[in-house]
Formats: C-alpha cells, sequence, structure tokens
C-alpha cells in the first residue's frame, strides 16, 4: 500500500484558499470588492499580518486587485486564474475545517479558521542556547521573534524597562529614537545609564547596551526628533512600536504616523506610583488622539495666535518618577508587543491602570471618534529611488503632477515656517523649517526684541520661490512618505532611494555586515527602476530623478 506524505498548510494558505472558495461558488462575485480588512479580520478570527500575506497570494495569482485607497476587487475567473483558484481552495479544505458537498462547492459565509496545529516538542540545550527556557512556553515562536522589528520611541526611565525586556527576549531587530542626552538625575530610574553616560546621546547609550545584553539583537537608534526626524518608511517597515514618551505632542505624532502606515502601538505613562498602559491598533476602537479631551484638543493646536508659544507649553510639565513604576509598566509595554508580534489577542482602545499606592489594577474602554483627524491608513505606496537630500521639490511636483494632473499638490506633515516678520522694524526672515523645529526664542526679532509674526504653509502648490530646495532642507526626513492629492484622490510616495543608509539595524556590529533589511531597493538615481511584480504602482517604469552629476533634462521625463 502506498502511504501519501502529509502536506503541510499555514494558516495563511488557509485564508487564501477559504476566500478564494467564495470566489469559486460565486460567494465574491467579478468586480465586487471584498470586505475591509478590519472586517476580514473580526470575521475569519486572524492577524493583521496574516490576511495580508494571503491577500498578497490571491493578487499573485491574479484572483483580486489592489485599487489604490480604495481596497480589493475580486477579478474575473478565466483560463489564467481558475486553476490557482481551485489549488488555492484545495489548500484550505486539506485542513479538513470544511467539507465538500456534492458537487464540489464550497459553502459561503462567516466561518472562523481552526487553530493551529499544536506546537512540536523542543528540549533545548540550556547550557548552550540563551533563550532556551521560551521553548517551553506554548504560544512561543522563537522565528518570529528573531525576525521581528520593534521601535521603540523614547529611552528615559520607560525606554530603558522596554528596551532591557526586548532585548532579554531576543527580539531581532530594535530601533530606537530619542533626541535627549543623558544627565545625572537619569541615572536613580534608568537601569541602563551609568555614571560615566552623563551629557552622551541617550538613544546611543541604550542601544549600545542593549546588544551587550544581548549581542544577537541587531540594533539601530536616531538621535533625532519622533515630530519631524522619523520617516514614515521606517514605521512602514516595523512590526509594532512602542512609545515611552512624556508630552501630547510627541504622542499625537506617533499616533498618527501609526495609524497612517497601518501599525500597532504602544503606549505607557507613568507618575510617582502611578502607571498606564494601552495598546492602540488601526481599525480596532479608539486611538491616542479619540482619548483626548477638548482642553488638550486645543493645546495640541497647531493653527492659532502664536503656535511658538503654545508649542513650548506643550513640552513643559516633566512629572517625578520611580524605578519601580517604570519597572512594572516597561514590563507590561513589552508584554504587549510580545503578543503583538504573535498575534495573540490584545485589548485595542483601552486602558490598564496601575495604581502602585493601592496595588490596584483596573482596565477601561476609550470611546472612539467618528471624526477623529487620525483614523486615515495610507493606501498603496508607491517606492521611488529618491533620496531626501537630493530631490527638489520641483523634481518631486513634477513626479506627482505626471500621475494626478497638472492640479496635484503634495501636503506636507508639519505646518512650514516660511518667514518671520517684525511687526516693528519690518524686518522679514526666510525659515523654511518646520513649525516643530522652531523655538518660541527664536520667533523673536534680534533686533527689537518682539515676537515676530509667522507665515505658515502646509502645502506645496507650485508657485513657492524656493521649488529648486531640497527636500531635507525643507524638513523632510530620509526614506519619508510624502502624499500627494488631487481634486478627487490622493496618492503616496516613499523616498526609498533613502532605504539603505536610514533602516540598516547594523550600528555595533562590523561594517561589513549584510543589513538586516532587504535591500532591493538598492537604486542609484539617474536610472530607470521596474518594480518587483505585483508591486507596481501609477509611476512604475517610468520615474527617473537626477542626482548632482545628471542634467536637468535627463529627470523625470
Amino acid at each position: 500500500m502506498k502511504i501519501l506524505p502529509i502536506g503541510h498548510v499555514s494558516l495563511s494558505q488557509a485564508v487564501a484558499g477559504r476566500l478564494s472558495g467564495s470566489v469559486l461558488d460565486g460567494s465574491i462575485k467579478a468586480g465586487e470588492q471584498l470586505p475591509s480588512e478590519r472586517e476580514l479580520i473580526q470575521q475569519l478570527d486572524i492577524s493583521r499580518a496574516t490576511l495580508r500575506e494571503a491577500l498578497k497570494a490571491m493578487e499573485e495569482n491574479g484572483l483580486i486587485e489592489a485599487r489604490a485607497g480604495v481596497g480589493w476587487f475580486a477579478c474575473k475567473l478565466d483560463a489564467d486564474n481558475l486553476a490557482a483558484a481551485r489549488d488555492l481552495a484545495g489548500a484550505y479544505r486539506q485542513l479538513g475545517a470544511e467539507k465538500t458537498p456534492p458537487g464540489g462547492e464550497t459553502p459561503s459565509g462567516p466561518h472562523r479558521l481552526p487553530a493551529s496545529s499544536e506546537k512540536p516538542l523542543h528540549v533545548p540545550n540550556l547550557q548552550t542556547d540563551r533563550l532556551g527556557t521560551f521553548e517551553f512556553i506554548s504560544w512561543w515562536e522563537k522565528d518570529k521573534v528573531r525576525d521581528a522589528n520593534v521601535m521603540v520611541v523614547g529611552a528615559g526611565a520607560l525606554g530603558n524597562e522596554v528596551i532591557k525586556n526586548l532585548a532579554l527576549m531576543g527580539i531581532g531587530h530594535l530601533f530606537i529614537v530619542d533626541f535627549d542626552t543623558v544627565e545625572a538625575a537619569n541615572l536613580s530610574r534608568s537601569v541602563l545609564f551609568r555614571e560615566g553616560d552623563t551629557k552622551r546621546s541617550k538613544a546611543q547609550v541604550v542601544a549600545s547596551r542593549a546588544r551587550s545584553l544581548n549581542p544577537h539583537v541587531h540594533v539601530q537608534y536616531l538621535d533625532g526628533d519622533v515630530t519631524t526626524q522619523l520617516g514614515l518608511g521606517i514605521i512602514r517597515r516595523m512590526d509594532a512600536v512602542i512609545g515611552c514618551l512624556d508630552n501630547r505632542e510627541a504622542r499625537l505624532a506617533l499616533n498618527r504616523f501609526c495609524y497612517w502606515m497601518n501599525k500597532p502601538w504602544v503606549d505607557g505613562a507613568i507618575q510617582e506610583l502611578l502607571g498606564l498602559v494601552r495598546t492602540f491598533v488601526p481599525g480596532r476602537g479608539a486611538c491616542f488622539e479619540c482619548t483626548l479631551t477638548e482642553q488638550a484638543r486645543r493645546d495640541l493646536s497647531l493653527r492659532y495666535s502664536c503656535p511658538l508659544l503654545a508649542r513650548q507649553n506643550i513640552l513643559l510639565g516633566k512629572v517625578p518618577t520611580t524605578p519601580t513604576i517604570a519597572s512594572i509598566i516597561g514590563g507590561m509595554q513589552a508584554q504587549e508587543a510580545l503578543k503583538l508580534i504573535h498575534g495573540m489577542p490584545v485589548e485595542a482602545g483601552k486602558v490598564v491602570h496601575f495604581n502602585g499606592l493601592t496595588n490596584e489594577m483596573h482596565t477601561s474602554a476609550y470611546v472612539p471618534r467618528e471624526d477623529c483627524e487620525s483614523h486615515w491608513v495610507y493606501g498603496e505606496v508607491i517606492e521611488l529611488p529618491a533620496r531626501a537630500s537630493r530631490t527638489t521639490l520641483s523634481e518631486m511636483l513634477r513626479l506627482v503632477r505626471q500621475d494626478l494632473g497638472s492640479d496635484a499638490v503634495i501636503e506636507l506633515d508639519q505646518e512650514l515656517i516660511l518667514s518671520l516678520t517684525c511687526p516693528s522694524c519690518h524686518t522679514r526672515e526666510e525659515v523654511l523649517r518646520p513649525l516643530e523645529a522652531v523655538t518660541f526664542e527664536a520667533g523673536h526679532c534680534p533686533s527689537c526684541g518682539l515676537l515676530r509674526e509667522i507665515e505658515l504653509t502646509h502645502e506645496i502648490r507650485g508657485d513657492e520661490t524656493f521649488l529648486e530646495r531640497t527636500l531635507s532642507s525643507v524638513g523632510v526626513p530620509p526614506l519619508h512618505i510624502l502624499r500627494a492629492r488631487n481634486s478627487s484622490e490622493f496618492r503616496f510616495y516613499e523616498l526609498t532611494g533613502d532605504l539603505s543608509e536610514t533602516l540598516h539595524f547594523r550600528h555595533f556590529e562590523n561594517p561589513e555586515a549584510v543589513s538586516a533589511i532587504p535591500l532591493r531597493e538598492r537604486i542609484s538615481l539617474g536610472e530607470a527602476v521596474e518594480p518587483d511584480e505585483g508591486d507596481k504602482g501609477p509611476a512604475a517604469g517610468r520615474i527617473v530623478l537626477h542626482d548632482e552629476k545628471t542634467a536637468p533634462d535627463e529627470s523625470v521625463p
């Protein structure tokens, strides 16, 4: 008797098969839009990562197509994709989750996928494997943890605890952001700082110490401000983001960035013996901006009479903390990130309060706001062989208008200060810097001492006098994703030419070490780029940007 081998079907293959079965039996008709990602996640009880892997498989087999900013649509079945649909549907039936009725039709309707098979027993060598004891955890998946990309924003007391925990757990890639330096007062509550670290970059110090705790962890740090110096392309490549921040402005910026990139993030806050943890997942419950009071919204508004002073007030208000509450809340944050990496359930849009005075803990839910400005997920991202330091506003606008028409404009994430004008002596200073990068003191006239009038903009419309300035010179960070629009649609453009230098996870490693991020985007400006199949945007095949050595007539055609 011949015994056939038992095939292995991943959960994403099962999801692709389940949806392909719905296309085959007509439950999803040709040209019909699939339910939103949020609805599919809830109906199928799976993670967002699993769903996207399944949708990508269906797209590669010609069963569905993506429409930028709209969603997924079923393609017409024909000789080219019918066999693929049947193969995918067969993979779902292979799990035994569904009996095929007479006639070979697949039942339609919401259906909970079966649980994954039990984790195989593996006995590690505890003498040589530093993460060996984790293998005894039933849900632990070593490969997922090793391959994960996690960003930690803020390297103070909370950040120290979070980074320590992530390094000890073997999170493969840590990206750490902070613009501050170590001072003596940090030493009483920050486990990774030492006496000789004063005046050093916090981000650099904790990244180095994380690497010392676990040399198998790949680290990278950014000594900069999350509100102005972090490219969205970095967040786009993260599996989870953890905020260890001490002001609302930075939290709001991180919340919007994560929502735009459809990435979950974990927020933590501490004061004396009190703390809270909350996980925000786009499309599931409230986000950070939903939690703000009306007074907080007014304080955070960037468009009122004295925005520089408003920012100055926001950044005040440091609160006292203890190392004990930092340890408790930082541990909870790291644990939430671990759950996100494994696709485990989290209570999105809820807050866990811990009262160290009474040792009481309780959870409450926020109410999502229908008009929340953060609730917007970017559509398809078009990857460009462009770099922020070389590409001019004129070049970028020309490319955008090639896609969206002559009325297209580029929208900036922050208000750009064009100039400061003294109301007394009428001297005008051209600034061209983001509002967040200009202090209240700098807003005063150096001659008269009066607060100057501010000229702002958040759009590039084509009639500006500074169009030959580079993107970076007006505050656009490397590997950023710019958004552009006409009267009817938005499109999103990534400066992917910055990828190899901006996201590498190679700090404190051999300079010749291979990057942990696949660098198919290792692109030279001035040459045409053909994106991978299935990853083509409207500008595919016709993007040619020039550097300093390329003549202007060789730029975007």
